[in-house]
């Protein structure tokens, strides 16, 4: 029945154009929950709209393939919806005010929904729900690999407020005494009025299972305001 279902979606008729929208509004449906569950700035709504429309351009490719056989590129307006939707995702993507990267894998999601939509419309169907089955592996499986990577990990980054500029050669000398190697220092200046200066530094240990007591270390520094892994 479901193999009956797939040829009946890669055909040209109407009951394959309902079934074609109604693949890409669940796709749409379930990519875009598991980022709102996480309050990500695309959500639902985002997400479905993206891939419904990927697979009407897509459909309509086809349309025009085979109104005007010989005078239409089926590929054209898909080309556009890849590079199109980039502008899109850019939206989602931000810069804290501590330097943190927020809203990539929300941009990568909607990527790869305007992809899949426009597999959906052309009416394949079958690689379509095979690439959504790993996209959802990826957005809940290797979500926890991706914590244990950067929890184990030798280098992290770190960002640091401090109190004025002798606190920032004392927290380097303490790393120095700690035998811990600074991969790379970046020193800024407040944008606040009257606080003192910041750092995003990356930091290299030794043995990734004294990463947490580092940490736990250097959070309790006397001179050092604020403390977050980045």
């Amino acid at each position: 029945m479901f193999r009956g279902v797939l040829s009946a979606a890669e055909g040209w008729s109407t009951a394959s154009m309902v079934m074609r929208m109604a693949a890409a509004l669940i796709v749409g449906v379930v990519v875009g929950i598991d980022r709102g569950m996480k309050r990500r700035g695309a959500g639902v709504k985002t997400h479905v709209l993206v891939c419904l429309g990927s697979a009407v351009v897509m459909m309509t490719g086809e349309y025009l393939h085979l109104k005007y056989p010989g005078h239409a590129d089926i590929s054209r307006m898909g080309a556009q919806v890849i590079s199109g939707v980039g502008f899109l995702g850019v939206g989602t993507i931000i810069v804290t005010g501590r330097n943190q990267i927020r809203g990539l894998t929300t941009a990568a999601g909607l990527w790869a929904c305007a992809c899949l939509g426009l597999a959906i419309g052309i009416g394949y169907v079958e690689g379509a729900l095979v690439a959504f089955g790993m996209v959802l592996i990826t957005l809940k499986l290797l979500t926890r690999l991706d914590v244990w990577v950067h929890k184990y990990a030798k280098v992290f980054d770190l960002y640091l407020e401090f109190p004025n500029n002798k606190c920032v050669s004392q927290f380097v000398q303490e790393l120095h005494r700690r035998d811990l190697r600074i991969a790379s220092f970046e020193l800024g200046k407040s944008k606040i009025k009257g606080e003192g200066p910041n750092a995003i530094i990356c930091v290299e240990v030794q043995d990734r299972n004294k990463k947490e007591k580092v940490l736990a270390d250097i959070r309790s520094l006397p001179y050092i305001t604020y403390v977050e892994e980045l």
